[in-house]
C-alpha cells in the first residue's frame, strides 16, 4: 500500500490519482511564506479515549557494525528470534486487517479512494464529553463511528479523524464542539472526491460570544474550524445539482388565475361559486337566500340546470338555507351535482359541497355538521382536487360552520402542496423530499426570494420537484422579450452540514442595536501553507460573526497561491457549497490567488457575499456560483446602508458624519477588488446595492497593508468575464467604478478607512503599464434585468460590452469615461450585438418590498416599477463619452402620461461634459419603441434641465438608423450652437437633427469665481448657450466644455468681470479643424497669449509660441493658421483662431503629440461685467448656413441593423425558436383588426381565411415542416391532427373569425401535451403551443382562449430546440464556451 513520502510517517490512505499525497509538516507550497523547519518530533501522549485496535509502532533496523560481525553465532540466534517475532507481528497484523475489513458496514467493499476504509484506522466512539479538550496527535488514526461532543478538538502532528460512512448512507453522525483546530500534519476527512460521503454528517459549532469557558485561540478566535499550516481539510458530500433555472413560470399562489379565497359571516342562504375546470378561474359568484326567498330557490334551480357539463361548482351555507328551499332545487342538486345531503338539509345545519356538473356521485365531495347551541362543533368541509389543461394541480374547497354564535362560510381555490417546479437540469434523484430550496426573485425586490421544502412527487420527471405550500410571488421561468429572466432555484440542503448553534435572540456586544437576532455564528478559516483543502457539496448554515472582523463562513486568509503556482499538485477548490442564513459574508478570498470557486450558493447574508478583500487577490476563478438576498452589514463602510453608515462612527475622525451615498451603500453579492479575476456563468440575484461590483484599491489594504504599495489595479487588464447574470439589485446589476480610501481617518480626511472613494478610473493597459497599449476589457454575455437603478454602470476604457441583454432596468446601461480632459486621455467604450428592453411582459408582483406599482408596458397593464411612477426609463444612457453603440436592438419603450420612457436618453441633471463622438449605428427599433431618443424637459427628475451637460447633449447617428438621416447629429432643440437652417426638429424628442462637424473646446478660467459663460454663434446671436461651469459655485477656477460646430465663429461673454486667465484646449479636433472665437474684455485690457502642447504622459509643455497682434479681423482671417490675435477695443472682443495642427490617434481627445492649447492672460483695471453682446451684434452677425448639408431621409430598410441574436440567454449554447401567434376573433374583425399570422424566427406566415391555421416546426432543427389551414373541424382536420404532423414537432395553432367546430377540437389537442381535453364551449378564439412526440410534455406548452370580447392579442414564446426529451440526438461534441474558458482560467489548457 502506498505511503506518504514524509519521513517518520505512518501509512496514509491512498489519495485519488489527481490529488497530492499528504504533505509533511513544514512543507512550503510556493512563495507565500518564509521556509520553516519541521517541528521537532514529540512523543505522543496517550489519546483522551483510546480506541480498541492496533497501534502501529515505528521501528528502525539496527546497523551491523564490525563489532557486531564478530559476535558470529550469537547474532544468528538473535536474528532468528527477531524473525519469529516479526512473523508473529505480521500474522497478528494480517488477522487484525481481516477483522477490520469484515467489520466494515454490510455491503461495503474496500475502496482505496474512501478515507474511512483505510486499514490503519481505529474505531472511535468517544461519546459525549462536553467539558473535555480532545487532542489527536501522531499515531492517532480514528474513524469516528457515532455522535460525539467535546469542548474542543485539536488534530495535529500526523493525527487523523475520518467520519465513518456506509453504502446505504444510513449513518447519522453529529460532532458538537466549540472548535476544531487542524494543525501541522493533522487531517480531518469526510468523504473524498472519488468516494463521496453518503450518510449524514453534522458538525455543530458551539459557544456564545460572551462565554469565558473556552479561551480564544490566536488568529482563529471562537467557534470555528481552523486549518493551520500543514493541516488538511477534505469534506466531500454527495454530489448534487447545486442550482438550476425554472423552465416554466410559477405565478403567485401557484395558479395563473391567482387562486381564490373568500370568507364571510352571516351570509344567509346558499353561497354559490362556479369555477373554470381548465384554468381554476372564478366564473360566477352569487348568494341565494333560500331560507327567506322561494324565488331565489327557483333562480338557483335554473342556474343549476343551465350549467355546462364539466364546470366546477362549490357551495356553502351561511346561517341557514332550508326554509325557502324548494324540492325542485334539491332535486337539481342531486341530479346535476350528485349531492346526497340536499334532501335532508336541516335548519342552521352547516353544509359544504364541491362537485363537477354532470359528474354524478363520484365527483361530489360534501359534508354537513349539525347545529347545536349556536355551534356546529367544527367545519363542514368539502374539497376536491383538479388539474388545469396545462397540467397544474389545484384544489377547490368550501366550508360552513357555526362558531360561538357566528355563522361562517367560505371558499378556497388553492394550489398549496401541489405546485410543481419545472427545472432546466435533472435534479432527481439527488434533490430529495425534506430538502430545502430557495427560488430567486425575478422582480425589482430581492425580498421576493422564497424558501420551500420539497415534498414527495412520484409523478415528477427528473426535471421536476414538488414544493410544500405555495409561492407568494410570481417567479419567471421563460425567456421574455428575448431576455432570459428565468428564476434561479437553489438547493440549500447537503448531507454534510456545518452550522453554528445560536441563541434565540441578540445578546451582549453583538450589535443588538441593529440586529434582533444572534449574529455570532461559526466560521471556517484557512491559513497559508495548509497541506490540502478541498470542500465540495457541504452546507454551511448560521456561519459568520457580524461583530468580529475576519470571522466568515469560509475564509481563505492570506494563503498566497493555492494552485500549481503555489506548489499544489491538486489546486485548491470550493465546489457545490450551500452557504445560507449567514451573518457575515459567504466566502472570503483574502490575499489568496488561484482559488477555484464553483457551483456554490450564497443566500441570505449580511455584507458582501463573495468577497475579495484586500485588492491584491488575483487569478481566482468564480464559475457558476449563485448569490442572492445580500443584505447590509456593519463590518466595512461599503457593507452599510444609510442607517448603519451614519450610526457607526467609531472609526471616523472625531465628530464627522459619513455621507451614505458617497462613502457607503455598496453591499454587493460579488465584491471584486482586483480586475485580474475570472467570473464565468455566475448569477447575482438580489443585493441591497449591486450584483457584481469591481472596485479598485490603489494599494493593498487590511491585513495586506504595505505588502503591495501600488497595486495598479486600475491599469490591470480584466480577467475573463463571460455569461454572468445580474438582477433584482437595488442600485445596479454590474458596477465598475470607484476605489476605497486607503488611509486612516484624520483631520485632513475624516472619512473612515476603506470607505468608498471616487478616486479610481479603470483604464486597463498591457502589463498594467500606461505607456503600453490599452487592453480592452470585454464584458461578454451579460444578462441584466429588474435592477432598480442601473442594469450596468461602467466607468473607464477601453471597455467592450457584447452579446448582452438588458431589460426592465431603471436605466439599462450607462458608460462614464475615465474623466474629463485633462485627466482622461480619451478611450473607447463600445456596445455591440446587444438587446435593450424597456418594460417587458414580466409585470412582477405587487409586494415583497417593491415600492412602486403603476401602469406601463406595451399592454398598458399594472406592473412593478423602478424608482417611482414618474422615473424616466432609458435603455442606453449617454453620460459623457465617447461611446459607440452599434448592431443592437431596442424594444418595448412606451412613454406613459406619468413618465418618459426612451430607448436612448441622457444622464439626468448632468453637469459634466459630453462629446459629439458618441456614435450610434446599425440600430434596430422594434415597433414597440415609441420614443427612440429623448433630451429631457423641465420637470420632476430633470428639474430645470439646464445643467451644462443637459444643454450640450448630443449623439452622432452615423448611418441614419436612429433618425433616418445618414451622418446626422442629434442635439437638444434649443442649442443653436450646433444648428443650421436645414436642421429638422423633433418635438417629442425635444431634439433637433443636424449635419456638420462638431468638436469641443475645454475652457478653464482662473482669477474670477462663480462666473457663467454665455456663448453666441454669430449666425444665431439671439440664442446664446449659457453655461454655469462644472465646478461648484464660488470656486476660484471654473471649467466649461461647449460643443461647437467646426468652421463657425463665436463670441464668449461673462456675467461678471472677465477672468484673469483663460486656457482654451482643443478637444476632438482633427487636423486643420478650426473655429473663430471672440472673448469679451474691457477696452483697456492688455494680453499675453501663447499656445503650447500639453504632453500628459511626460507632464511637459512643448511647442510654446507667443501670439502676436494684427490690426483688423480681415487681416486675421487672411492667415488663420498664423498665431495672431485681433482685439476690437470698441466692441471689447479679442478675436483669435483655434486650429488643430496635428491629427488625433484613435479615440484620444488630443493629437499624438499632446493637447493643443491657447492660454490668454489678461491685465485690466476694470471691474465691469464683461458681456459684449450688445456691441458685438449686429456688427458680427452672419446669415445662418450649413457647412455640411443635411442629406435626404433614407427610404430603404436598414441592412444588417440590430443584434444578430434573437435570444439572450444564460445558456448561449442553447438554440431557441422565436414564435408568435396572432389569433383574431369575429368581434375583433368587426372592429377593423385584420392581422392574423404565425411567426417563426422572424418569418411571418399570414393567413386570411376564417378557421384554423397550423404550423409544424421540427423540434430539433427549428425548420418549418408543415403548414395547414382548415375552415372547420371536420374529418379532414381530425385526420391531419392524428397522422399529418411529424413526430417531435412543435405545433403552433391560431384561429380567425368564429371557428366552426371548436368544441369538437378539444379531445384532439390532448396528444400535443395537454393534461386533458379543454372545455371550448363559448370560446371565440384560440392560440396553442403544443408538442407531438415527447416522452413527457415540455413545460412551455400553452393553450390560450378568448371569449366574451376578451382579446388574445399578439402572443410570443421562446422555445428551446434540440432537447433530448424531444427525441433529438445530442451532438457528439457540444462546444460550450463557458467550459472552454473555465479550462483556460484554471490552467487546464
Amino acid at each position: 500500500m502506498p505511503t506518504s513520502d514524509c519521513p517518520g510517517r505512518i501509512p496514509t490512505f491512498v489519495a485519488p490519482s489527481h490529488s497530492n499525497h499528504q504533505r509533511c509538516p513544514g512543507y512550503i507550497p510556493g512563495r507565500v511564506a518564509p521556509v520553516r523547519s519541521p517541528p521537532p518530533a514529540k512523543a505522543p501522549p496517550p489519546p483522551p479515549l483510546k480506541p480498541h485496535g492496533l497501534r502501529l509502532e515505528q521501528r528502525t533496523t539496527p546497523s551491523l557494525s564490525v563489532e557486531s560481525q564478530r559476535r558470529g553465532p550469537s547474532l544468528n540466534v538473535w536474528q532468528r528470534k527477531n524473525t519469529l517475532i516479526f512473523c508473529g507481528l505480521s500474522l497478528g497484523a494480517f488477522v487484525f486487517t481481516l477483522i477490520l475489513a469484515l467489520s466494515l458496514a454490510s455491503g461495503d467493499k474496500l475502496d482505496e479512494n474512501c478515507p474511512d476504509h483505510h486499514l490503519s484506522l481505529s474505531k472511535w466512539n468517544p461519546g459525549h464529553q462536553p467539558n473535555k479538550d480532545i487532542l489527536i496527535r501522531r499515531g492517532d488514526l480514528y474513524r469516528l463511528e457515532s455522535s460525539a461532543t467535546f469542548r474542543s478538538l485539536t488534530i495535529q502532528s500526523g493525527g487523523r479523524v475520518v467520519f465513518a460512512d456506509n453504502a446505504d448512507g444510513s449513518r447519522n453522525i453529529t460532532l458538537r464542539t466549540h472548535y476544531i483546530l487542524i494543525e501541522d500534519g493533522g487531517a480531518l476527512h469526510i468523504g473524498s472526491p472519488k468516494c463521496r460521503y453518503r450518510s449524514r454528517a453534522t458538525i455543530a459549532l458551539l459557544g456564545r460570544s460572551d462565554s469565558k469557558a473556552v479561551p480564544e485561540i490566536p488568529v482563529m478566535g471562537h467557534k470555528f474550524i481552523g486549518v493551520m499550516g500543514g493541516g488538511t481539510l477534505e469534506l466531500h458530500g454527495t454530489e448534487r445539482v447545486s442550482w438550476s433555472l425554472l423552465t416554466r413560470s410559477i405565478p403567485s399562489s401557484g395558479l395563473s388565475t391567482g387562486g381564490y379565497a373568500f370568507q364571510k359571516n352571516f351570509s344567509r342562504g346558499i353561497n354559490f361559486r362556479v369555477f373554470d375546470q381548465d384554468t381554476s378561474a372564478l366564473i360566477y359568484a352569487e348568494r341565494f337566500d333560500t331560507h327567506n326567498s322561494r324565488n331565489d330557490s327557483r333562480k338557483l334551480t335554473q342556474l343549476l340546470r343551465s350549467l355546462p357539463a364539466g364546470r366546477i361548482v362549490a357551495l356553502a351555507v351561511g346561517d341557514s338555507a332550508v326554509k325557502g328551499l324548494l324540492e325542485e332545487t334539491k332535486k337539481a342538486f342531486k341530479e346535476v351535482l350528485g349531492s346526497q345531503f340536499a334532501d335532508d338539509l336541516k335548519y342552521r345545519q352547516a353544509w359544504a359541497l364541491v362537485s363537477v356538473v354532470g359528474g354524478g356521485n363520484e365527483s361530489c365531495s360534501e359534508d354537513v355538521k349539525e347545529h347545536e347551541n349556536l355551534n356546529t362543533g367544527g367545519r363542514a368541509l368539502a374539497t376536491r382536487n383538479f388539474t388545469t389543461v396545462e397540467g397544474v394541480d389545484f384544489s377547490v374547497s368550501a366550508y360552513s360552520e357555526w362558531k360561538n354564535g357566528y355563522p361562517i362560510m367560505g371558499f378556497l381555490v388553492d394550489s398549496a402542496d401541489q405546485v410543481v417546479l419545472n427545472l432546466q437540469d435533472e435534479v432527481q434523484p439527488t434533490w430529495k423530499p425534506g430538502d430545502n430550496i430557495v427560488v430567486a426573485s425575478t422582480d425589482y425586490s430581492m425580498h421576493q426570494a422564497e424558501e420551500f421544502t420539497l415534498l414527495p412527487c412520484p409523478q415528477c420527471t427528473r426535471r421536476q420537484v414538488r414544493i410544500q405550500g405555495k409561492p407568494r410571488y410570481n417567479h419567471v421561468g421563460e425567456i421574455i422579450d428575448g431576455v432570459d429572466m428565468r428564476a434561479e432555484v437553489a438547493l440549500l440542503s447537503r448531507n454534510i452540514l456545518i452550522y453554528g448553534e445560536m441563541e434565540n435572540s441578540c445578546y451582549g456586544d453583538n450589535l443588538c442595536q441593529f440586529f434582533n437576532r444572534d449574529t455570532f455564528g461559526g466560521h471556517i478559516k484557512i491559513l497559508r501553507n495548509f497541506s490540502s483543502v478541498h470542500l465540495s457539496h457541504v452546507e454551511l448554515k448560521n456561519m459568520g460573526q457580524q461583530a468580529v472582523m475576519g470571522s466568515y463562513p469560509l475564509h481563505f486568509h492570506m494563503c498566497g497561491d493555492v494552485d500549481q503556482r503555489g506548489g499544489y499538485k491538486d489546486p485548491t477548490y470550493v465546489d457545490g457549497l450551500s452557504i445560507h442564513h449567514s451573518f457575515s459574508r459567504c466566502l472570503t478570498i483574502h490575499s489568496t490567488n488561484g482559488l477555484l470557486v464553483k457551483d456554490t450558493v450564497g443566500y441570505d447574508t449580511l455584507g458582501h457575499c463573495f468577497f475579495l478583500e484586500d485588492g491584491i487577490e488575483q487569478r481566482n476563478t468564480l464559475y457558476h456560483n449563485l448569490g442572492l438576498l445580500t443584505q447590509p452589514g456593519t463590518l466595512l463602510p461599503t457593507d452599510r446602508n444609510d442607517t448603519l453608515c451614519t450610526s457607526i462612527r467609531d472609526r471616523v475622525y472625531k465628530g464627522y458624519t459619513p455621507s451614505p451615498s458617497t462613502e457607503c451603500k455598496a453591499v454587493s453579492t460579488f465584491w471584486i477588488a482586483n480586475p485580474n479575476n475570472n467570473l464565468i456563468s455566475n448569477a447575482a440575484a438580489g443585493s441591497q446595492d449591486a450584483g457584481i461590483w469591481f472596485v479598485f484599491h490603489s494599494s493593498s489594504t487590511g491585513d495586506s497593508h504595505g505588502l503591495v504599495p501600488e497595486t495598479k489595479a486600475e491599469l490591470t487588464p480584466l480577467g475573463i468575464f463571460y455569461n454572468n447574470r445580474v438582477h433584482s439589485n437595488f442600485k445596479a446589476g454590474l458596477f465598475i467604478d470607484k476605489g476605497v480610501k486607503t488611509t486612516n481617518a484624520s483631520i485632513a480626511d475624516p472619512r473612515e478607512y476603506l470607505c468608498l472613494d471616487n478616486n479610481a478610473r479603470f483604464r486597463p493597459h498591457q502589463n498594467a503599464d500606461p505607456s503600453q497599449p490599452r487592453v480592452a476589457a470585454v464584458i461578454d454575455t451579460l444578462i441584466s434585468f429588474k435592477n432598480n437603478d442601473l442594469g450596468a454602470w461602467i466607468r473607464g476604457g477601453d471597455i467592450i460590452i457584447q452579446n448582452s441583454g438588458f431589460a426592465d432596468n431603471g436605466v439599462g446601461l450607462s458608460f462614464a469615461s475615465d474623466g474629463s480632459y485633462p485627466k482622461d486621455e480619451g478611450s473607447s467604450q463600445e456596445v455591440t450585438q446587444s438587446l435593450f428592453v424597456g418594460e417587458s411582459r414580466n409585470r412582477g408582483t405587487n409586494g415583497g418590498q417593491n415600492k412602486y406599482w403603476g401602469i406601463g408596458g406595451i399592454d398598458g397593464e399594472s406592473r412593478t416599477l423602478p424608482r417611482n411612477k414618474t422615473f424616466p426609463i432609458r435603455g442606453f444612457q449617454i453620460y459623457d463619452g465617447p461611446v459607440r453603440l452599434t448592431q443592437s436592438t431596442f424594444r418595448a419603450f412606451i412613454p406613459t402620461p406619468e413618465r418618459y420612457t426612451s430607448a436612448v436618453g441622457f444622464n439626468l441633471k448632468n453637469t459634466w461634459q459630453l462629446t459629439p463622438r458618441n456614435n450610434l449605428s446599425q440600430l434596430s427599433f422594434h415597433p414597440t419603441v415609441a420614443l427612440r431618443a429623448f433630451f429631457g424637459r423641465p420637470g420632476q427628475w430633470f428639474e430645470e434641465n439646464d445643467h451644462d451637460g443637459d444643454k450640450n447633449s448630443i449623439f452622432h447617428d452615423v448611418d441614419g438608423s436612429v433618425t433616418g438621416y445618414k451622418d446626422a447629429y442629434v442635439g437638444r432643440a434649443d442649442n443653436y450652437l450646433i444648428q443650421h437652417p436645414d436642421c429638422v426638429k423633433i418635438s417629442r424628442w425635444n431634439g433637433v437633427i443636424c449635419s456638420g462637424r462638431y468638436s469641443q473646446v475645454y475652457i478653464q478660467t482662473s482669477g474670477a469665481s462663480s462666473l457663467s459663460l454665455s456663448i453666441n454663434r454669430d449666425e444665431y446671436p439671439d440664442a446664446p448657450l449659457v453655461l454655469r461651469g462644472i465646478n461648484s459655485q464660488g470656486a476660484s477656477s471654473q471649467q466649461y466644455q461647449p460643443i461647437l460646430m467646426i468652421g463657425k465663429s463665436y463670441t464668449l461673454h461673462w456675467n461678471g468681470p472677465a477672468p484673469r486667465e483663460v486656457v482654451l484646449s482643443l478637444i476632438n479636433f482633427d487636423k486643420e479643424d478650426w473655429i473663430l472665437v471672440g472673448l469679451c474684455y474691457p477696452p483697456d485690457t492688455t494680453f499675453q497669449i501663447m499656445s503650447d502642447i500639453n504632453d500628459r504622459q511626460k507632464l511637459t509643455f512643448v511647442d510654446m509660441t507667443d501670439y502676436g497682434p494684427v490690426s483688423s479681423l480681415a487681416q486675421l482671417k487672411a492667415k488663420p493658421a498664423d498665431r495672431k490675435y485681433f482685439f476690437d477695443q470698441p466692441a471689447g472682443l479679442l478675436w483669435l483662431y483655434l486650429q488643430a495642427r496635428h491629427g488625433r490617434d484613435g479615440h484620444s481627445y488630443c493629437s499624438t503629440k499632446g493637447c493643443e492649447r491657447v492660454k490668454i492672460t489678461a491685465t485690466t483695471s476694470s471691474k465691469q461685467t464683461c458681456n459684449c453682446t450688445s456691441k458685438a451684434y449686429p456688427k458680427y452677425s452672419k446669415a445662418p448656413s450649413a457647412v455640411v448639408p443635411l442629406p435626404a431621409p433614407s427610404t430603404t430598410p436598414c441592412k444588417g441593423c440590430g443584434a444578430k441574436e434573437i435570444v439572450f440567454s444564460s445558456e448561449p449554447w442553447m438554440p431557441y425558436l422565436h414564435t408568435q401567434v396572432k389569433s383574431l376573433s369575429g368581434e375583433e374583425e368587426k372592429k377593423g383588426d385584420n392581422a392574423t399570422f404565425v411567426t417563426v424566427n422572424e418569418v411571418i406566415i399570414p393567413f386570411t381565411q376564417s378557421g384554423f391555421f397550423l404550423v409544424s416546426v421540427d423540434g430539433c432543427s427549428g425548420k418549418i415542416t408543415k403548414k395547414a389551414s382548415f375552415m372547420k373541424v371536420d374529418n379532414k382536420m381530425k385526420q391531419y391532427l392524428k397522422t399529418g404532423i411529424p413526430k417531435r414537432s412543435i405545433v403552433l395553432m391560431a384561429t380567425r373569425g368564429q371557428p366552426e367546430g371548436l368544441v369538437d377540437l378539444a379531445p384532439h389537442l390532448v396528444s400535443f401535451g395537454f393534461a386533458k381535453a379543454a372545455d371550448l364551449h363559448s370560446k371565440e378564439s384560440l392560440a396553442m403551443w403544443g408538442f407531438l412526440g415527447a416522452s413527457s410534455p415540455p413545460p412551455w406548452i400553452s393553450l390560450q382562449t378568448g371569449q366574451d370580447g376578451s382579446v388574445l392579442g399578439l402572443l410570443e414564446r421562446y422555445l428551446p430546440l434540440g432537447l433530448e426529451t424531444y427525441g433529438c440526438v445530442p451532438p457528439a461534441t457540444q462546444k460550450r464556451k463557458d467550459l472552454e474558458l473555465l479550462k483556460k482560467a484554471t490552467g487546464q489548457q
